[in-house]
């Protein structure tokens, strides 16, 4: 079983998964995954969520091990997505007669993932508030639907003030990996729970009323200090708010010249005193890093060339994912290339234009096949316009 501490009686049954290539078959995960997974041991003993279908055997094992010998009377479920909920029938079939606590949302959607025969007599049905005693330690539960699915539900432990949050405050990578817990945690909130930053919210005003002391989220670590800097991060995030004053570059390039202008852009905001600069070449860097750092920095460039009289794929691609994500409140810059007829300034504006609250920022920059002296002075104008 991983060494993760809980508490003496809340204990840690997930597993780290080093062999997982895309996470969601979309996200690369350098560093692994984590599914994490819970017992509490009291009178009656509860199992917060399964785990990944990839991890069935190991978390049997550190489910058993927890248990040692004890019987389970509760499975919580917290979510239905598979990678938190692939075991529950086997779960129900190594401990007949274990119940099931979801929300009417979850059993109407358990039948979708397995074809249980389930009595009514072993489904909890729990509403926001409900409160289940296990002995000394009490588990309330708070409707958090839709983020990210509609049946998502978080539990909170009062005796040890524990909140299961879910996917919430959730991060890519392995337990057993040390590595900066906001860098991950942002790409995994904006590319997967992102969308829904107005539930969030909700789910967040919810908790300000718990004293929590710990977060156990359903992948990446456990937060046990410091709890303003993760809640206040998500508050930011959820609210479309920039987390850092600075300037992000998604540039894209068929033959160079683009990615050229783009770098030369780079270094005048740098000598304009730009606090932050970032780059992304969109043809071949992580498709979600970029998308979190748009969301990061209060300004953005786009650099694109025209293409089939449209937009370049990979930059057509990243606006749609920072279309679906809900993208707003920042600043806009544009660059474009073309060779006899350039459009993609045109095409890139029409898709900013469906999003909310973005200032498109003038001069748009335009250059016919390589960077030439004009189009640097346009770039300095357009330089000093981000900085200032």
């Amino acid at each position: 079983m991983s060494k993760v501490c809980v508490s003496d009686s809340v204990l840690y049954v997930g597993v780290n998964d080093h062999e997982i290539d895309l996470f969601e078959s979309q996200y690369v995960v350098p560093n692994g995954v984590s599914y994490n997974s819970y017992v509490i041991l009291d009178e009656k003993t509860a199992v917060m969520d399964t785990a990944d279908r990839r991890v069935t055997d190991q978390w049997f094992a550190n489910v058993e091990e927890a248990l040692a010998g004890r019987k389970p009377e509760y499975l919580v479920i917290s979510h239905l997505e598979p990678d938190h909920a692939a075991n529950i029938a086997g779960f129900l079939k190594k401990y007949p007669g274990v119940k099931l606590i979801g929300n009417a949302k979850t059993f109407s959607m358990l039948p979708q993932f397995f074809e249980l025969e389930l009595p009514e007599d072993q489904k909890v049905v729990v509403k926001e508030g409900d409160k289940i005693s296990l002995g000394e330690h009490t588990l309330a539960f708070y409707m958090a639907p839709m983020v990210h699915w509609p049946e998502v539900m978080v539990t909170y432990e009062e005796k040890e003030k524990i909140l299961f949050s879910a996917d919430g405050f959730g991060k890519f990578g392995a337990l057993d990996v040390e590595e900066d817990w906001a860098c991950e945690a942002r790409r995994y909130y904006f590319n997967i729970v992102g969308k829904y930053g107005a539930m969030v919210q909700t789910l967040l005003k919810k908790a300000a009323a718990l004293d929590i002391r710990m977060i156990c989220p359903l992948h990446g670590p456990i937060l046990k200090e410091n709890l303003g800097y993760y809640i206040g991060l998500y508050d930011t995030w959820s609210k479309y708010e920039p987390e850092s004053q600075g300037i992000f570059i998604a540039y894209a390039s068929i033959h160079g010249n683009t990615e050229k202008a783009a770098k030369e852009l780079a270094e005048m905001l740098q000598a304009a005193g730009a606090p932050k600069v970032s780059m992304a070449d969109l043809a071949r860097d992580d498709m979600a890093e970029a998308v979190e750092d748009a969301f990061r920095y209060d300004r953005m460039v786009l650099a694109c060339p025209t293409y089939d009289a449209g937009l370049f794929p990979c930059m057509e691609d990243f606006l749609r994912h920072l279309s679906a994500k809900a993208y707003q409140k920042r600043t806009v810059a544009l660059m474009e290339n073309g060779s006899w007829a350039p459009m993609a300034a045109k095409k890139m504006r029409e898709i900013l234009e469906t999003m909310k609250e973005i200032t498109i920022l003038e001069p748009v920059v335009t250059i016919k096949s390589t960077l030439k002296e004009a189009d640097r002075g346009v770039m300095r104008e357009l330089a000093d316009a981000l900085v200032k």
